[in-house]
């Protein structure tokens, strides 16, 4: 496990993550990228607590997605299961076990002050703090090819990974307001939310 590890996370978070996953009796599975989430937890019916995680994440979001996980586990643990699975309970115990890995050791010097801003209040997704989401990004071995629905401009069309086709419209609060082409139908978008300009 710990050789696997390497490959996934910073150097100097493999032991301290390796000891949570033992400490924890997490059966980990590392899996192909999935556009929709970047890890999952399931208690399994033979009680045995499943967590995977995307092999695709750069090594930063992946120790930030173990965590994450390895977190409604403890969560569930401690409070039972009637809790709200990103509710005060979850954003304690994740805060709480991300402490010891927000070091420069660990994280780069850019990372720690967006990162320490976001563990005053996490959100149930990485993804959806815009500043962190941009700045771990950074990071992916991978140049993206899309761009980010903030970039645009106003009444551009872009396209999802799925196909469907939007118009970008006005910025509301923190997300922008965008019409499917072929429905009509309004939907709210991150401004970090990757896409494809068509015109």
């Amino acid at each position: 496990m710990n050789t696997t590890l390497q490959k996934y996370l910073p150097e100097r978070a493999v032991e301290p993550c390796f000891e949570l996953i033992k400490t924890y009796g997490v059966h980990l599975k590392i899996v192909n990228h999935r556009v929709t989430r970047h890890g999952d937890y399931r208690r399994m019916p033979n009680g045995l607590h499943q967590i995977t995680v995307n092999a695709s994440l750069n090594k930063y979001r992946f120790l930030i997605t173990l965590v994450h996980e390895i977190a409604h586990l403890v969560a569930f643990e401690n409070h039972g299961r009637r809790i709200k699975p990103h509710g005060m309970e979850w954003k304690r115990t994740f805060q709480h076990l991300m402490v010891p890995f927000i070091r420069p050791e660990i994280f780069p010097s850019q990372l720690l002050p967006i990162i320490a801003n976001h563990f005053k209040n996490p959100k149930a997704s990485s993804s959806t703090d815009a500043r962190l989401s941009i700045a771990l990004k950074t990071f992916d071995p991978v140049e993206r090819n899309g761009s980010y629905v903030y970039e645009l401009p106003a009444g551009s069309i872009f396209r999802l990974y799925n196909g469907k086709l939007f118009k970008k419209g006005n910025k509301k609060v923190k997300r922008y307001e965008c019409v499917e082409l072929s429905t009509g139908r309004l939907y709210l978008f991150q401004p970090n939310a990757e896409v494809e300009l068509v015109e």
